[in-house]
């Protein structure tokens, strides 16, 4: 069963919207009912070329499940103000104004630009006390994707998908990243951000025995192996460097990797496009 709460606003439907004076506080949604052949969800998602990871590399130290891990919430912010800057300033470049977003694996923070108004803001995550603070959603659900990875959105609904600090816990990305290819329209931007902060234990072995220039390989990975996201764009930031800088290949990571170990938060961000990259006038 999918919880789906409204935030401030009317409750959301993932294939029709209910009437705006509505007044039901959330509803319950079976999955298997919304996936019937002719709802725009059962649509395919993009083709999973190949796996990235292996059983190993899936597998998490604490094998308690990720609902009951989250089932409190934790009002902190799990990275510095240095890494929330530069990561809004990215969305404010890459996220046009009246989009349609997914705050994919979110919590109580939201890093969109205060300034600019979106469409709608649909926000996903485990803990629906963190969500329902969270001020730029306008509905969220909450909904465990190591155990199901289905999205209850309609095909190319979207214009952005973005992932702050959370993608070293999925595993089964590649199925993630399908689904993410489905729900947006063609020209859809998907923004996946991290650092070198983690709840350990919940974090898969292919993350926790990596560098940030492994991590962000890996990344790359789960959208190449998707059939038709644009080729990966790596965006980082690390300690010392100044600006963000766009990594155009594998070379010059290891200039300032003992800037990690300063008391700022390095900043990765891996950005691919569905179907091609729209040209900006």
């Amino acid at each position: 069963m999918l919880t789906i709460h409204p935030n401030l606003k009317q409750p959301w439907h993932p294939t029709k919207p209910l009437p705006l004076k509505s007044k039901a506080p959330h509803f319950r949604i079976p999955i298997l009912n919304t996936l019937s052949e002719n709802n725009p969800i059962a649509q395919k998602s993009g083709r999973i070329k190949r796996q990235v990871l292996n059983p190993e590399g899936r597998t998490k130290l604490n094998p308690i499940s990720d609902r009951e891990f989250y089932a409190f919430p934790r009002f902190v912010t799990h990275v510095d103000n240095n890494f929330i800057s530069t990561l809004t300033e990215l969305y404010r470049e890459r996220l046009s104004p009246g989009s349609e977003v997914l705050d994919l694996m979110s919590s109580w923070v939201s890093h969109l630009p205060k300034e600019v108004e979106y469409k709608k803001v649909v926000g996903h995550g485990l803990n629906a006390q963190e969500l329902a603070k969270n001020p730029r959603l306008d509905y969220f659900f909450v909904k465990d994707l190591n155990q199901d990875q289905t999205l209850e959105l309609e095909s190319c609904s979207l214009d952005a998908v973005v992932c702050t600090v959370s993608v070293q816990y999925l595993q089964q990305p590649e199925k993630v990243f399908a689904e993410v290819f489905r729900v947006l329209r063609p020209g859809g931007v998907f923004i996946v951000s991290f650092s070198s902060r983690m709840f350990y234990e919940k974090a898969i072995a292919a993350w926790r025995e990596g560098t940030g220039y492994s991590r962000a390989q890996l990344v790359m990975q789960y959208f190449q192996c998707i059939e038709g996201f644009t080729q990966p764009e790596i965006v980082r930031k690390l300690p010392g460097t100044g600006g963000a800088k766009q990594e155009g290949g594998p070379f010059g990571w290891t200039v300032r990797l003992l800037g990690l170990m300063s008391g700022s938060d390095p900043f990765y961000a891996v950005i691919a496009y569905k179907n091609f990259k729209p040209v900006s006038e």
